[in-house]
C-alpha cells in the first residue's frame, strides 16, 4: 500500500527509532562481550543500581584473585611474535545467515572499552570528514590492532576483496591518528611512519632502522655504527632523534595490564581428559524483580508510568540475555580451544600446537572478530598456570620432511629450555641445538635459535 504525507513520515520515524534502539542493544551486547571479568562484575552492579527492574539474587562468592606478579600468568604472544613473521590467519567470513549474526556483523567493530586504544582511535574517526564506508573500513583495521598498535592479522585478510590502494589509504589515515604510528606491521615500520609524519628525520634514519638497530639489539654497537658509515655527529643525531619516537605507540592507551588476574574459566584434568567450566562464582546472579513487575497493575491508568516500567523490564531482560550470550560464546570458544590444544592441557606448554583465529571461528561458527574479542583479556586457569585465551593462538614452525606436523613457536621454546637445562653448566651452541631439534623433527635456523634464546633469557652460546 502506498503511504504519503504524515502517515509515511510516522512510519519512517518509527523505523528509525526501532533501528536506534536495536543499535543501542547491540552496542551493549558487544561491550559486555569484550569486558574482562573484573570490569563485568562492576558493570553488573552499576546496571542493577541504575535499573530498578534488576535484582541481584546472589552476590559473587569469595574471589581467589591472583596478583600477576605472584602467579604464573601467561598472556598473548602475538605482540611478542617474530617481527619478520606475519600472522598466518587469512581472516574469516562467516557462513551462517542467521538474523542475530547478521545484526552482530552490522555493528561489529564499532564498540570499544573505555580508554582503550581502539576506542581512542575510533573516537578520532568521528571528527574527520570521511565517508561512512571509509570509517567502517578504518574501524575494522583498528579492531585488528594489538596492545602495541600493530596488526594482529594482515590488513589484506581483514579487508578482503578491497583494493590495495584503498587499504593503503586507510592505513595512512590511521597512521596519522593520535598516537601516531599505529596501524603498522611492527615497531620498525611504526618508527619510519612516525618519522615520515614528523618530517624532520635525519638523512640516514631509515637505514639506521633497518641496519643498525637490529645489531644494537644484540649489543653489537661497533658493528651497528660501521653498518651505517656515519660520522660521530650524524650517529649522535640519529640516536637522539629516535628517542623522540615511540616504538610501541599503542601502549600509551593499553588497558590490558591489570593488577589482579581473575580467571574466567577453569580446566581440570580428569581420567577422561580436560574438563572446562565457567568461573561463574565470581559474578552476581541477576533476575527481573517480580515485585517491580507487579507495579504495572497499580499504575494501569497512567500510560507514562506504565511505559517506563515496561521499558525498564525490557532493558533488564536484554541485559540478562546479553550476559547469557557472553557466557555461551565464551564457553563455546574456550571449549573449541581446549579440544584443539588437548595435548597442552594434558602435557603442558611444550605440547602447544599451531592454532589461528580462523580455526576456532570455523569450528564454532562464531564470527572471527567475535572470537578475537571474546579471547582478549579472558583468562583460563590450568594445572600449568593461568593463561590468556589468546596465548593459545600461535604461529607454526615447519617440521622436517620426516615430520609433516608443524610445531608452534611456544612449543619450540619450551623444548629449547629443556635441552639447555639438561646440558647443565655447559654453554651448548646454537648449532648443536639446531641439530638436536632436527632429530625431533623440527627444522629451524640457527639465527632463530639465537633469537629465541635471547627472548627466553637463556645463557648465551659460545662457539656457535
Amino acid at each position: 500500500m502506498y503511504l504519503s504525507g504524515p502517515v509515511q513520515h510516522l512510519e519512517a520515524s518509527q523505523k528509525l527509532t526501532q533501528k536506534q534502539v536495536m543499535s543501542q542493544k547491540l552496542i551493549q551486547s558487544i561491550k559486555l562481550m569484550a569486558m574482562p571479568i573484573a570490569e563485568l562484575r562492576e558493570t553488573i552492579h552499576q546496571e542493577a543500581e541504575r535499573n530498578p527492574a534488576l535484582e541481584i539474587v546472589r552476590e559473587a562468592g569469595e574471589i581467589d584473585e591472583q596478583p600477576a606478579e605472584e602467579s604464573r600468568v601467561y598472556t598473548s604472544q602475538i605482540a611478542d611474535s617474530d617481527p619478520f613473521q606475519n600472522s598466518s590467519d587469512p581472516g574469516y567470513q562467516p557462513t551462517s545467515k542467521g538474523d542475530s549474526d547478521s545484526k552482530q556483523r552490522f555493528i561489529e567493530g564499532t564498540v570499544s572499552r573505555e580508554e582503550s586504544l581502539s576506542g581512542h582511535l575510533i573516537e578520532q574517526l568521528g571528527y574527520l570528514n570521511i565517508s561512512e564506508n571509509t570509517r567502517n573500513l578504518a574501524e575494522r583495521i583498528i579492531w585488528n590492532l594489538d596492545g602495541d598498535g600493530f596488526h594482529l592479522e594482515t590488513p589484506e585478510s581483514v579487508l578482503e576483496n578491497i583494493d590495495n590502494e584503498v587499504i593503503t589509504a586507510i592505513l595512512r589515515l590511521i597512521h596519522r591518528l593520535e598516537p601516531i604510528g599505529c596501524g603498522c606491521k611492527d615497531w620498525r615500520e611504526s618508527l619510519k611512519v612516525q618519522a615520515e609524519i614528523r618530517g624532520d628525520a635525519p638523512e640516514q634514519f631509515n637505514p639506521f632502522i633497518d641496519k643498525s638497530l637490529p645489531l644494537m639489539e644484540n649489543q653489537k654497537f661497533d658493528e651497528a655504527r660501521a653498518a651505517l658509515d656515519a660520522s660521530p655527529e650524524d650517529w649522535e643525531e640519529l640516536n637522539s632523534y629516535i628517542r623522540l619516537l615511540n616504538p610501541f605507540p599503542g601502549r600509551l592507551y593499553n588497558s590490558e595490564t591489570i593488577p589482579y588476574i581473575i580467571p574466567d574459566l577453569i580446566v581440570k584434568h580428569t581420567d577422561s581428559g580436560p574438563v572446562l567450566t565457567l568461573n561463574d562464582e565470581v559474578l552476581p546472579i541477576l533476575r527481573i524483580d517480580p515485585e517491580f513487575e507487579k507495579l504495572k497493575d497499580g499504575f494501569s491508568n497512567n500510560k507514562e508510568t506504565t511505559r517506563r516500567i515496561k521499558d525498564y523490564s525490557q532493558q533488564a531482560q536484554y541485559f540478562i540475555n546479553s550476559l547469557t550470550q557472553r557466557d555461551n560464546t565464551l564457553l563455546k570458544t574456550a571449549q573449541a580451544i581446549v579440544e584443539s590444544q588437548r595435548d597442552f592441557f594434558i602435557g603442558g606448554p611444550r605440547h602447544l600446537k599451531p592454532l589461528i583465529l580462523k580455526d576456532i571461528a570455523e569450528k564454532t561458527g562464531v564470527h572471527g572478530a567475535t572470537v578475537s574479542r571474546i579471547t582478549t583479556n579472558k583468562y583460563i586457569q590450568t594445572e600449568w598456570g593461568i593463561f590468556e585465551l589468546k596465548y593459545f593462538f600461535t604461529n607454526s614452525i615447519s617440521g622436517t620432511a620426516e615430520s609433516s606436523s608443524p610445531f608452534s613457536k611456544t612449543a619450540v621454546k619450551e623444548i629449547l629450555k629443556t635441552l639447555i637445562s639438561t646440558d647443565g653448566d655447559q654453554k651448548i651452541s646454537d648449532q648443536k641445538l639446531c641439530n638436536l631439534l632436527q632429530k625431533r623433527g623440527i627444522k629451524i635456523a640457527r639465527r632463530t635459535v639465537a633469537k629465541y634464546r635471547k627472548e627466553l633469557n637463556l645463557p648465551a652460546s659460545f662457539g656457535s
